[in-house]
This record gives structure tokens, sequence and C-alpha cells, in this order.
């Protein structure tokens, strides 16, 4: 198993750390050279090392079996070669995803209150009056500093050419960030030498910031305003998720049920002391299950009354109720114009090109080439519901061919992008596997872009689809300084 560059191979695609030729991408030469001296068993060593500190460390997932019968809490799949990102590269993708967030942030507070951005003809209303995750119970709410997406994680890919592409902006409860900072931490006790010897930036600030931010969103002026993580439980696959955050800010993990809202339109947590007013709500529950009053009646997750206590400005939430409105694959392809619109200014970074299938002409397009063309609906996640053309059968060219004319407007198509990679120990062997990367966004008072972000890797040779749930696993992110050769 030991690594031989002159062996490795990306295809014809952008391989992130090596180069046709098999030698280091720049800036990446101390980190290949070391591997490179690694013998077989040093590899076997660090990569059952890193598997063990997961499985004591309890990282873990949860994947539901097809029936419905409940889920398998399986082991973070992790591989120990890392993706290497050079630090000047990323300072144009920092200011790209603080833009972008900034403009969503400025359209979903238009759309829920005098929607400027239909009335000037930029955004169409029919995307609006079809949208799932428009709450009209938010119009007229304004939170603090304008912000309905707190916590944004934009999913990133490389072209064949090493373009970096915006692929979609998750908006409602994005998740995988403590995968993120667990990466590290293994990485850390996996090859100390490495980050003794490369400039490799940090993430570790991530909880301090994200507290920071949570506690600039609070209605009451303290120092340290009462803070609670709500999760809708121990059956949610991002359990995990939810009580490493909670423990990393040092604030109450609770259910519902801990939660009420007084007859002060406050929100209180029952306590052994006695009830505690809170400040500010990190959700991890989705909208319609949130407030029983306002959204699904039979709901048992939510806080009766907390959207009350929320449009009164007696209670933070982030993010905010209403805000996935921008997370849909539709209103995705109207960001380059949303920046344009709010912020007069270019685009930093591209969107993937999208076709609309709502749109006569270019839903036509889309049929005539679905072989070449990945289809996705617009408000799933986790990888289900989508088509990868070419590798998908003629007949479920044809089962999607039906989907999209029955609903046009909840499909959009992307042509397939040949995926960057990034080397990857695979059953004794050392090969290319396509990867993304999601960056975690804060936005409170201030915005701040984590120094990378949460790469996942396609396990299965050739695939596409990074996500866990779908037999992907991750690697650790190095933004590294010049330097590094």
């Amino acid at each position: 198993m030991t690594i031989s560059w002159d062996q490795y191979s990306s295809a014809d695609g952008f391989d992130e750390l090596i180069t046709p030729g098999g030698r280091a991408r720049p800036g990446a030469g101390k980190i290949v050279q070391y591997l490179r001296g690694l013998s077989d068993e040093d590899l076997r060593e660090r990569r059952d090392a890193a598997e063990l500190a997961m499985r004591v460390m309890g990282i873990t997932f949860t994947v539901y079996n097809e029936e419905g019968e409940g889920g398998i809490d399986r082991v973070w799949p992790f591989d120990i070669i890392p993706r290497f990102i050079p630090a000047r590269e990323w300072t144009r993708t920092d200011a790209g995803l603080k833009q972008r967030v900034q403009a969503l942030n400025m359209f979903i507070a238009d759309l829920y209150d005098q929607q400027h951005i239909i009335k000037d003809g930029i955004f169409p209303e029919e995307v609006l009056r079809q949208s799932v995750n428009f709450r009209e119970q938010c119009m007229g709410i304004k939170p603090a500093h304008d912000v309905w997406a707190h916590i944004c994680g934009s999913d990133l890919v490389r072209d064949q050419d090493g373009t970096m592409y915006v692929l979609e902006d998750n908006l409602r409860v994005p998740s995988g960030v403590s995968y993120m900072l667990e990466n590290r931490l293994v990485m850390k006790r996996v090859f100390p030498e490495l980050f003794e010897d490369c400039n490799i930036l940090p993430v570790d600030g991530y909880s301090t910031r994200l507290f920071d931010m949570l506690a600039s969103l609070s209605p009451r002026s303290a120092d340290y305003p009462t803070i609670v993580v709500l999760t809708p439980g121990i059956y949610n696959s991002a359990y995990f998720e939810h009580s490493y955050l909670a423990q990393q800010l040092g604030v109450e993990l609770v259910s519902g049920s801990d939660l009420f809202v007084g007859d002060d339109d406050c929100v209180y947590m029952r306590t052994i002391n006695g009830r505690e007013r809170v400040d500010v709500i990190y959700r991890r529950v989705d909208d319609l299950f949130l407030d029983p009053e306002v959204f699904m009646p039979d709901s048992m997750l939510g806080v009766p009354g907390v959207m009350r206590a929320w449009r009164k400005g007696n209670v933070a939430i982030a993010n905010a109720p209403g805000a996935g409105v921008a997370d849909d694959k539709v209103v995705y392809a109207y960001v380059p114009d949303m920046i344009r619109y709010y912020l007069d200014q270019e685009p930093i970074l591209y969107n993937v090109p999208t076709y609309l299938c709502m749109d006569k002409k270019q839903r036509e397009y889309v049929l005539a080439n679905l072989e070449n063309m990945v289809v996705k609906p617009a408000n799933e996640s986790g990888g289900y519901g989508m088509m990868v053309g070419p590798a998908a059968s003629k007949k479920t060219h044809k089962e999607f061919s039906a989907l999209i004319k029955n609903n046009p407007r909840n499909y959009i198509a992307q042509p397939t992008l040949t995926l960057s990679t990034v080397p990857t120990l695979c059953d004794g062997n050392v090969e290319p596997r396509h990867v993304d990367l999601r960056p975690f966004i804060l936005s409170g008072d201030t915005r701040h872009v984590t120094r990378g972000g949460l790469t996942r890797v396609a396990l299965k040779k050739g695939s596409l689809v990074v996500n866990s749930s779908q037999g992907g696993g991750s690697k650790d992110t190095w933004i590294v300084e010049s330097g590094g050769n």
C-alpha cells in the first residue's frame, strides 16, 4: 500500500494534490513528500488509529433503512489523506461566500417585506408562489441585524479545469460542521508531524465564533445570554452533531418539551431550579415542526407559542423560520442576479450552469439530453430523489422524464461535471475519488467563513455521490499558507 505517485492517475479530471505529471500541486510539496515516505505498515497503523479514534470519540451518523423501521448508527467514514487548498485561493473563496450569503439574506428579508425584487422583474413571482418553504407567517418580521440565515453551508465543487463552483446553498438547518471539527482533531492525532511542518490554518475557533454570533442576536443585553440548542431528539440522523455543538458551546441541549412560552410571551427553559428565560434558540428542528400553534398542530417536537415570542422580539431563532425559502434549487439559479440587484456587484463565485424545467425551452433541452444531465428535485437533500444521467438506466431516464413533465417547477438540471479528485485509500490502494466541500458561513453582526470546511468524498469508484447516507465519506480540509513546498 506504499504510495507511488508515478502510478497514481486521476484520469481526465483535475486532481487537487497531484498534477497529471505526478508532481505535487504548488504549495503541497511537503505534504506529498511526507506521504511518499510512509511505508505500508505506517499507512495501516495511521488508518487504524483514525478509525479507533472515531469509535472512541463516538463520531457517528444515522442511516435509515428503506422500510422506515428505524436507523442504524455507523462510525463516521473517514480517509486519512487530507484535501489541500492553497490559502491564496481560499481568500477569493472566502470573499465570494460572504458576498453570496449577504445577498441571500437581503433576498429573504425582501421577500418577507416589500418584495422589491419581484416588483422590479428580477425574480419571478411564480417561483415564490410555488415555494414549499415560504412561510407567510413570517411576513413583516425583522430579525436582529436583518439576518435570516445565520448558519449557511454552501456546497462547492471543482470542474475538470480546476474552477470552483457553488453547487447549492443550505440555509434551513445545515449540518456537518461537527464532523469538520472532529476530522481535524483526529488528523492531529494521526499526523502531528505535518501540523508542525506545514502552516495549516486552524478551524478550532468555530465554536467560539458560533457562540459570539448567537450571543449577538440576544434581545437582552448581557455578557452571557442564555442560549440553547433545540433538537428533535435522539432518533434524528444529526443528533450527534446537536449534542456535540451544545457541549462545545457550553449551552443546554433541549427538546421541545424542555421549553415553554409564558404569559409574557417570553421563552423559558424548565430547570431543577425553576424556570430560566431563554434568549437565543439555535434550532435544529424544521419549520413545520417548530410551533404547533402556527404550523403543524400535532407536532411534538416544537414549542407552542415560540413564533409569537419571536415575532415580538423576545427571543432570537437561528436559523430564522422561513429562511428555507432561499434553500431551493430553483431559487439557486437566481443568486447571481440577486448579487447584482442587491449589491451592485458581479458574483465572485460561479453557479453551476442550471436549467429550470419550469421554462418550456429549457425543459425541452433537458428532456432531450437526460443522459448527460444531473436532475435534482427543488427541495430534497442528502442526495435523495436525484438522477445522475450518465450512470442511470434508460428506465430511470423515462421515469424522470415523466416526473419532470408532471411537475416541472420541482426540477432543475445541470450538466454532469467531472468533479475534482483527491488521493484516497481504497482497499489497499491509493486511488482518485471525487470530492465536494461544504464551508460554513456565520452571519450575525459580522460574517465569518470557516477556513476550509467539510470535504465529502465519494468512496465508490467513479461515483459522484458524496453523501454519507449514500456511501460517501469525508476528509480533513487543509488550507495551507504559502511555503508548503
